[in-house]
């Protein structure tokens, strides 16, 4: 067993490492966090939300983005009511198996989940910031023994997208 500084865990694929980040409209990283492979995904959004801290010119840091996108990982209903509760527009698709437990409670199933198809066309831009930070090998085949170390070359990789994005040369 692996100590738990290295953070890697056992999935399909072997040993790994996942990446969770929240990124904003343009695909650049605002948080990140590392667990091990066989981590859930949906486990980690209320971690992620409550590390968001985007700063403004004035007053405090924004903490409640307008909207989240996801993918169906994240349509849990422990997710859905605290972005509700927050005011936050959930742009997340409903897996098949949620809405056929949902048809088959009838009315006390509550009602389906809408979904803004025309803003979830936008979850493109998450997929390609990942592709982004797997462009660098030694993230791509975790190198790094320990998962501190790891986590520094991602957010370097962030550091760096967000350097080019905010110059002013091309």
């Amino acid at each position: 067993m692996e100590p738990p500084d290295h953070a890697v865990g056992r999935s399909r694929g072997g040993l790994s490492t996942k990446i969770h980040q929240l990124v904003d409209g343009n695909g650049l990283p605002l948080v990140t966090l590392l667990t091990a492979g066989q981590a859930g995904d949906s486990p980690m959004f209320l971690p992620l939300m409550n590390l968001l801290r985007v700063g403004r010119t004035r007053g405090r840091p924004r903490t409640r983005p307008n909207a989240v996108r996801g993918d169906k990982a994240y349509s849990s209903r422990a997710i859905r009511a605290h972005l509700r509760a927050r005011g936050i527009k959930a742009v997340i698709p409903e897996p098949d198996d949620q809405k056929g437990h949902r048809k088959r409670r009838g009315s006390r199933g509550g009602r389906p989940v809408s979904l803004d198809t025309a803003d979830y066309r936008n979850r493109s831009v998450i997929e390609r910031r990942y592709c982004h930070t797997k462009q660098w090998r030694g993230l791509a085949t975790r190198y790094d023994k320990h998962a501190v170390n790891y986590r520094a070359a991602v957010v370097l990789n962030a550091v760096i997208a967000w350097s080019k994005a905010l110059s002013d040369t091309p």
